[in-house]
């Protein structure tokens, strides 16, 4: 494929030196993956679909594993698209932790790479159907009726039945997604397997702190509803027994209809929300334009899908209670 390249770019003429200088490229690439395998001195080579894999990944694998991420920040994770050279690296991994359903194109990706130790986080934890009013039509009747029976809409997700991938936004569940990839750790390299479960204890004990954190500090507010851009937080709204109302669907680009503003004014109004928060990695715009309509405040409530500069603390847990301050700020926390 580079010869061809060449051929279309350079003169025939240049193209014996081009083609030595690639050589020389491809032997120096050849010796720096050769010397970055040496520097992994044995360690489980993991990839990681996104932020919140990656985080599991490094804290449960410690100084035993070589963690890279297929998500780089600041990257919006569910319109990734991924190199060549990335769908060629999957094959050689160890280990591949993913959540089936937030990236389409990594779904594909990792069906076709045929690694043994594959973890999928949506199969470590029960998944439920929950969102917005926004494309409730998804045709999963039953995944309807659930959400009814929750007091909440269905959603325009594309996994099956309507499932809302959004898991690790609730820290009893993202615990229970770290015991199974603690599991796997063990399964896939038993030599370290009671450090892999040691630090799988710490991390769950981390989060069971966290979830106590969240359920102190949204015991009594002011209103239980809260209106976000990005329909990521079901999980967390049914674990706090808040009521979350989406601009758009779990799709953070869509665009929601002229109703759905109306209807969001009117829940505002009603539920005396103060509140419209947006996110770092997708488009403010329809949040401002609704805090605009309405006179409402607006401020950040994070669905951690990726650590940037932008982010209100530098791991998952600094910036899950960025979002615990935002919302009792927002809910009139008492």
């Amino acid at each position: 494929m580079s010869v061809m390249n060449v051929r279309r770019l350079i003169p025939t003429t240049a193209l014996a030196g081009a083609v030595a200088l690639g050589l020389v490229s491809l032997s120096a690439c050849a010796g720096t993956s050769d010397a970055a395998d040496g520097d992994k001195g044995g360690k489980l080579d993991v990839v990681a679909s996104f932020y919140p894999m990656q985080y599991l990944a490094e804290r449960i694998g410690g100084g035993h594993v070589a963690v890279e991420t297929l998500t780089k920040p600041g990257v919006e994770p569910h319109d990734l698209e991924l190199k060549p050279k990335q769908i060629g690296a999957l094959g050689e991994a160890d280990v591949i932790l993913y959540l089936k359903g937030i990236q389409p194109a990594v779904d594909e990706a990792i069906a076709q790479a045929g690694v043994k130790n594959t973890i999928d986080a949506t199969t470590l934890t029960k998944l439920e159907a929950h969102g917005t009013e926004v494309g409730h039509d998804h045709g999963d009747e039953h995944a309807d009726e659930h959400a009814e029976e929750e007091g909440h809409e269905g959603h325009d997700h594309g996994s099956e039945a309507g499932a809302d991938p959004h898991v690790w936004l609730d820290p009893v569940k993202y615990a229970e997604v770290a015991k199974g990839v603690g599991s796997a750790f063990e399964k896939a390299d038993p030599d370290h397997a009671a450090d892999y479960r040691k630090n799988t204890d710490a991390l769950v004990k981390k989060l069971g702190g966290l979830n106590t954190e969240f359920e102190t500090g949204l015991k009594n507010t002011a209103t239980r509803t809260f209106i976000t851009t990005h329909s990521a937080f079901g999980y967390l709204a049914e674990r706090y027994h808040l009521e979350q109302e989406g601009i758009s669907g779990i799709d953070p680009e869509s665009e929601p209809s002229p109703a759905r503003m109306k209807e969001l004014q009117e829940i505002a109004a009603k539920d005396k929300v103060s509140t419209v928060f947006f996110e770092t990695l997708a488009s403010d715009k329809t949040a401002k334009t609704l805090a605009g309509d309405t006179g409402l405040k607006t401020d950040v409530l994070d669905p951690l899908e990726g650590i940037t500069d932008k982010s209100r603390g530098g791991d998952y847990i600094e910036v899950m209670r960025s979002n615990l301050t935002a919302l009792k700020k927002a809910l009139g926390a008492k």
